[in-house]
């Protein structure tokens, strides 16, 4: 495997890039710091490779941006209200990063830390990174030992698999915040992409603070429904306070799924380069943002990203799950193994 440095944190922590590749050329770069997704490159229609989500150019670059690119997220992915949690009784004050919420566990979030990386000397496909996170780090209890697999497959699929486990209750929600453009890093909007989101319903916001309310509404009948394919740009101007409370799609979605099995959450496609995506997880939810909080960012090869430039599925549980009861819980118990699972399989459609 290809092991290269890709520079020093501003703590003076060395940062390494890890290229996997499989038998037909598709190639993932991964850094040790977030355990964060660098590049992907698969084929076009015309047999050409693009690299299909943003990022930086260097590890400076990544630590001047706030967008999580391509990162690992946890404990918590998503925001918990008020930044506060009540754990087997006990109220934890968690950092304030997002007005008076929490967002993606904060500024010492998965996103921000070296973790530990072991590659097997004879395969170039599969990587583990692994992470150990103290008691009270980040505000939580609990000693968490994380894990994060990246693997590409023969039959052009991203895996990501995640395993937790803890000697104090406390909370295990990962993710991965990829930003995705199907034209290429550099292609501008993905408006024009076309979407499938198979799901019936979704968690509505009680405001711009993107706290859900607790309820599950429906997607039929509002700007919210992919369940048949459009394009991400068809209704995402109509006058729908969620897409205002959004600023834009920045949705999670209720999916139909049983622990350890995999299921169809999404499809896209991008007609210019006839690249498309078929995305499964076998969490209780997905997050759909098309980044409309994206201010512009110098990405890779100088090249300049604004809104909507990438779109982000990001399986989980619910926002605000720990506090919510009529949520899947996220609470992680001593003896208990944290898991979650993500395929993500690419081709070429006309």
């Amino acid at each position: 495997m290809l092991i290269e440095n890709f520079g020093d944190t501003i703590l003076n922590e060395p940062v390494k890039l890890y290229t996997l590749e499989n038998q037909n050329g598709v190639q993932l770069k991964v850094m040790n710091l977030g355990a964060t997704m660098v590049s992907l490159f698969v084929k076009d229609k015309m047999g050409k490779m693009r690299d299909v989500i943003l990022g930086c150019d260097n590890t400076t670059e990544y630590e001047k941006q706030t967008n999580c690119f391509g990162a690992t997220i946890g404990r918590n992915a998503n925001r918990i209200a008020f930044a506060q949690c009540v754990i087997d009784g006990h109220t934890y004050q968690i950092e304030q990063n997002d007005n008076r919420n929490n967002l993606h566990s904060g500024s010492n979030g998965f996103h921000n830390v070296i973790w530990d990386a072991k590659v097997e000397e004879d395969r170039n496909d599969t990587i583990t990174f692994t992470y150990y996170s103290k008691d009270m780090e980040q505000g939580f209890p609990g000693n968490l030992a994380a894990k994060v697999i990246y693997s590409l497959t023969d039959s052009d699929e991203l895996k990501i698999d995640y395993f937790g486990e803890t000697d104090k209750t406390t909370v295990a929600n990962f993710t991965n915040h990829a930003y995705y453009n199907l034209g290429g890093h550099d292609s501008g909007s993905i408006e024009g992409h076309k979407l499938c989101i198979h799901a019936q319903e979704y968690t509505p916001f009680s405001s711009a603070e993107a706290i859900p309310t607790g309820a599950f509404e429906k997607v039929a009948g509002t700007p919210l429904d992919f369940r048949q394919e459009k394009t991400i740009a068809r209704d995402a101007n109509e006058d729908f306070i969620q897409l205002t409370y959004g600023n834009g799609y920045n949705h999670n979605y209720v999916l139909d799924t049983l622990p350890g099995k995999l299921k169809l959450a999404a499809q896209v496609f991008c007609e210019d380069s006839g690249i498309a995506m078929d995305f499964y997880t076998d969490t209780v939810g997905i997050q759909f943002y098309t980044s409309g909080y994206m201010e512009k960012n110098v990405g890779k090869n100088g090249v300049m990203y604004d809104s909507h430039h990438g779109f982000c599925l990001e399986p989980q549980y619910h926002p605000n799950a720990v506090n919510e009861k009529n949520f899947l819980s996220p609470i992680l118990k001593p003896g208990e193994i944290y898991q979650a699972h993500t395929k993500v399989s690419f081709f070429n459609r006309v």
